[in-house]
């Protein structure tokens, strides 16, 4: 487990964030999916199951994971370690929770608020949240697999976080990129997230140039032979 959040961002992580914020504003989740495939990394889509709670919901940031164990820890710890984890957010950080088998939810409206105040840039929750309304009025990325309002409290606890988990195939590391929208999560291993990001960048420009050459009467078949995407 980490020691302190990194506090508000430096000159240079301010940069980088807007470097992200650029790249989210024209990337989708799909055309980084098939950079990674060509790439060989053919495991980074989280669960279909994993959603944004709403479809116009874009999320990307620096993965922070939690991990759950069920069982409670109320007694001395209510919840485990859920609220030094949220309060471990920094800018620009996805709080990405993982584990445990029981039907509760691992996510809602105080916990969002929280986040917000962190300055964390949203929520992917291998379970379920709770509390929609309240959530979906802070206007702020939560995809998760699904909306159920039974607590946590007696049946969950955070064990542990910023280490490394495990979604469904997809391994998750500390600092790793997250991106997700309405067609789902994906994750990038950050040693090759430049690669991925520049690949994906100049496909998602073919896509358009494609989109218009069809638009205009290009065939498919045409199309695919031309530009090599489709």
């Amino acid at each position: 487990m980490s020691g302190t959040g990194i506090g508000p961002l430096s000159g240079k992580a301010k940069a980088a964030s807007d470097v992200l914020l650029g790249y989210k504003e024209i990337l989708y989740s799909p055309v980084l999916g098939d950079v990674m495939d060509q790439m060989g990394f053919t495991k980074q889509f989280l669960s279909p199951e994993i959603r944004a709670i709403s479809p116009a919901m874009k999320v990307m940031g620096r993965a922070m994971p939690v991990l759950i164990a069920d069982g409670p820890n109320h007694a001395s710890r209510p919840f485990g370690l859920m609220t030094e984890a949220l309060d471990q957010l920094s800018d620009g950080e996805i709080y990405i929770a993982s584990g445990g088998m029981a039907k509760c939810a691992a996510w809602g409206e105080l916990l969002t608020a929280t986040a917000i105040q962190r300055g964390a840039a949203g929520s992917v929750i291998d379970g379920f949240h709770r509390d929609t309304p309240k959530v979906l009025a802070q206007n702020w990325p939560v995809f998760s697999r699904g909306s159920y309002g039974q607590d946590a409290l007696v049946r969950t606890s955070v064990v542990d976080y910023r280490i490394p988990i495990q979604v469904g195939e997809v391994q998750i590391r500390p600092g790793d990129l997250i991106f997700g929208d309405v067609d789902g999560v994906v994750v990038i291993p950050v040693e090759v997230e430049s690669e991925v990001l520049e690949r994906a960048l100049a496909k998602a420009t073919t896509e358009n140039l494609v989109l218009r050459a069809i638009q205009g009467g290009m065939s498919s078949s045409t199309a695919l032979a031309s530009f090599g995407v489709l």
